[in-house]
């Protein structure tokens, strides 16, 4: 199964970055324990080649884990050689074909979705989402009807249950899951809230 098509199953990407690098190894890994299928850890991250390099060892190859904030081809290039399965980007960024790999590349207006489209974006991380909320995703379906769209940015559960009904592929969830695991934090309060977000990517009451 590729991203797009385990995104379109599970609902959810888990975005993990902390200040911390053992603490974000430790929530990626917990993520994973937690049945959330795609995790992206933020270049941004204290040593994120690190945490990726150690977290593709620890869950194998056939795991969906991928790079975050990526805004270069030379970013595409450190992240995938320390073991990142897919790019994804804050903003439309060129040069990442070569890489082989999935991205999902951040847009917001519907000049930048053609533009990521045009470039070989996968899917469109519709960043930021707040700006516009569930409300602009549903305009944005009318003139984009075929594209897979994640946003990314505030999507608390309540905002993750509207995308999700408006037609979201999937939903990007940073803090609002992680809290602060990344930096340290308590494991056992991330695997409450990893729960919770899977009820709802499922469509289910938490």
């Amino acid at each position: 199964m590729n991203l797009v098509e385990s995104l379109g199953v599970h609902r959810l990407l888990a975005i993990v970055r902390g200040k911390d690098t053992t603490a974000a190894l430790r929530a990626v890994l917990t993520l994973a324990e937690e049945g959330i299928a795609a995790i992206e850890v933020s270049l941004t991250t204290a040593d994120a080649l690190t945490v990726i390099r150690q977290a593709r060892a620890e869950l194998g190859p056939e795991a969906l884990l991928g790079a975050g904030t990526v805004r270069s081809a030379a970013d595409a290039a450190r992240a995938v050689d320390a073991g990142a399965s897919y790019l994804v980007t804050p903003a439309l960024v060129d040069g990442l074909a070569p890489y082989g790999v999935p991205v999902l590349m951040g847009a917001l207006t519907p000049s930048e979705i053609e533009v990521a489209l045009a470039r070989g974006a996968d899917a469109v991380k519709l960043f930021p989402g707040s700006l516009g909320g569930p409300g602009y995703l549903r305009a944005l379906r009318d003139p984009f009807p075929d594209v897979p769209f994640v946003p990314v940015g505030g999507v608390d559960a309540q905002a993750a249950r509207d995308y999700l009904d408006r037609g979201a592929l999937a939903v990007g969830v940073g803090s609002p899951l992680v809290g602060d695991a990344a930096d340290g934090g308590d494991l056992d309060q991330l695997r409450a809230r990893a729960a919770v977000f899977r009820k709802v990517a499922a469509g289910e009451t938490p």
